[in-house]
């Protein structure tokens, strides 16, 4: 008789499905590299405008290690004013259509339009990162269950444009929580495949400091929910705020790595960046270590 193989339960690996024959396997944190081709991101504005200097950075991600290219067309920095579709997807479009015959790895598109995330998985997008957890518009659910492709759906408080007037939790995880059983229980009513969700608890976005830290502190709570989770770190203010030296974005490295370092401990799935090499040398050691 043939070898039985034991197989734990903690070993079973949850794959996301892309595009036919294409799927993503969570057998170790993935780094998805971001790429805002925005004149006025709170770290990157204005650096990759242009459509060579975009895809040329989105092709170095790419070789630094990154899994998923993330490419937004209109900033969500704390203050940030809302831009038009037409503007939004002559900032996407041009750069996508060329990446898509060159990228290997899948593109997630960052945008809460539906219009822009229709375009964009005709040119080549595969996954919708969505900041509003399918709120803003509501036509994106049904799109993203015609396409059955995997959203990313994030926990905010108002929008980029308010939410950092004062946000307040009594308990900002079980908050979170809540607000992720309700939007899942929503996408999956609107015909969303559950094994396409993916859960972002949206470090930076209607949160206080302490908050941001509780949930990285925290971050296996949301582990209860059965989905893949994603968090986004990199640069964010908070860094500065316990750091004095990094008042400036760039000079957040350390922190933003020592933060991606500990949300992974704590179960996060994927890591989305700024800094892309450095992050994937960071967490590297991190998988050999844990093996």
């Amino acid at each position: 008789m043939p070898k039985q193989i034991l197989v734990k339960a903690e070993e079973i690996k949850q794959v996301i499905s892309l595009a036919p024959g294409r799927q993503l396997t969570l057998t170790r944190p993935l780094v998805m590299g971001i790429l805002n081709v925005t004149p006025d991101s709170f770290s990157d504005g204005g650096k990759y405008t242009s459509t060579d200097k975009a895809v040329k950075r989105a092709l170095e991600m790419e070789t630094e290690g990154a899994d998923i290219i993330d490419i937004g067309g209109e900033s969500s920095r704390p203050g940030s004013e809302p831009v038009s579709e037409k503007q939004e997807l002559e900032r996407l479009i041009p750069v996508m259509k060329i990446l898509k015959k060159h990228l290997k790895i899948p593109i997630s598109v960052d945008t809460y339009k539906a219009n822009v995330a229709k375009a964009s998985l005709e040119e080549g997008a595969e996954i919708i990162n969505d900041i509003s957890a399918l709120r803003f518009d509501q036509q994106m659910a049904p799109l993203a269950a015609e396409k059955k492709v995997p959203v990313i759906l994030m926990h905010m408080l108002g929008t980029p444009r308010d939410m950092q007037k004062n946000p307040s939790y009594r308990d900002c995880v079980a908050e979170i929580s809540l607000f992720f059983t309700e939007r899942v229980a929503f996408a999956v009513k609107m015909g969303i495949d559950k094994s396409k969700i993916i859960l972002d608890p949206g470090i930076g976005f209607g949160k206080r400091l302490v908050d941001n830290i509780e949930i990285i502190a925290n971050f296996k709570e949301f582990k209860k929910l059965s989905r893949p989770l994603m968090v986004g770190v990199s640069r964010k203010s908070f860094i500065g705020m316990l750091n004095p030296d990094g008042s400036f974005p760039d000079r957040r490295l350390g922190g933003s790595i020592a933060a991606a370092v500990a949300a992974v401990l704590n179960g996060a799935d994927i890591i989305r960046v700024h800094d892309v090499a450095e992050t994937v040398e960071a967490l590297k050691v991190i998988q050999a270590v844990k093996e």
